[in-house]
């Protein structure tokens, strides 16, 4: 059986970055965890490029936009998604998954969840160093291994 290993070798690859503002802090705090990961992965600083938008609804067509202008090699969806007092955050959290699921699938581009949905800020800002090396490592693992494949 052949077994493709994996690979985090992120040299020459472009990676686009869309990034919502509502919860500021948690999106810099994923942002800085990712880029930082990136680059200690090999993808150049200049290789990066960051899109932000107004929320998580507004991630997916950020993301669409960036997916078929042919220039980057993988993407990331960065965001943040807090329990409120509402059923929105319900919707919010389940919209925004879906539509990046979807642009992934149209365009055959992978594409890194990096929307935290967490109860409290105080569990998003627990959480947003971890996810944003994570999303970092799923880009970077997912354009090779496709690169494999094909």
């Amino acid at each position: 059986m052949k077994e493709i290993e994996k690979n985090l070798n992120g040299t020459g690859m472009r990676i686009g970055i869309v990034q919502s503002r509502f919860n500021l802090v948690v999106c810099e705090g994923l942002l800085a965890a990712c880029r930082t990961q990136l680059v200690q992965q090999g993808v150049n600083d200049a290789d990066i490029t960051l899109a932000c938008v107004p929320g998580a609804l507004e991630i997916p067509l950020g993301l669409q936009l960036m997916a078929s202008s042919g220039k980057f090699d993988a993407l990331i969806a960065m965001g943040a998604v807090i329990r409120g007092d509402t059923y929105h955050f319900e919707i919010v959290a389940n919209e925004s998954a879906r539509g990046v699921g979807e642009v992934q699938l149209r365009n055959g581009l992978p594409i890194a969840n990096a929307i935290l949905t967490t109860d409290t800020e105080v569990q998003a800002e627990e959480r947003m160093n971890t996810k944003g090396v994570e999303a970092a490592l799923v880009a970077i693992e997912m354009v090779n291994l496709l690169r494999e494949l094909a």
